[in-house]
C-alpha cells in the first residue's frame, strides 16, 4: 500500500487549496478512505471520511461546510477541497487507508497572511 499526498502550500486566510492523494498497491475503489491532519503540538485529527462507493461522507465539525472530500476510483486518487481556510487549519495533512492502517508522508498546509 502506497499513499502519496500533494497540493499543500502557503495560502492566505480565506483562500482555497485542493489536496490530492495518489493511491497504489491495493484496489482503491473497494475501500473507505480518510484525511487526517496534525498541527504542531496537537494530536492527529480525523478531518474527513468517504465510503468506498463515495455515497457517504463525514466531516469534523471544525471543517464542515468548508472542506469537501471526493475520490476518483478510475485514477485511484483521493481529494480534499479546502475553502475559506483559517489559520487554525494549518497542519500537516495525511491521506489514510483505514483498513490497512496506512498513511502517506503528509503535505504541509500553512494558512497565514
Amino acid at each position: 500500500v502506497q499513499l502519496v499526498e500533494s497540493g499543500g502550500g502557503l495560502v492566505q486566510p480565506g483562500g482555497s487549496l485542493t489536496l490530492s492523494c495518489a493511491a497504489s498497491g491495493f484496489t482503491f475503489g473497494s475501500y473507505n478512505m480518510r484525511w487526517y491532519r496534525q498541527a504542531p503540538g496537537k494530536e492527529r485529527e480525523l478531518v474527513a471520511h468517504i465510503a468506498r462507493t463515495g455515497a457517504s461522507t463525514n466531516y469534523a465539525d471544525s471543517v464542515k461546510g468548508r472542506f469537501t472530500i471526493s475520490r476518483d476510483d478510475g485514477q485511484n486518487i483521493l481529494y480534499l477541497r479546502m475553502t475559506s481556510l483559517l489559520p487554525d487549519d494549518t497542519a500537516v495533512y495525511y491521506c489514510n487507508a483505514p483498513w490497512f492502517g496506512a498513511y502517506g508522508q503528509g503535505t504541509q498546509v500553512t494558512v497565514s497572511s
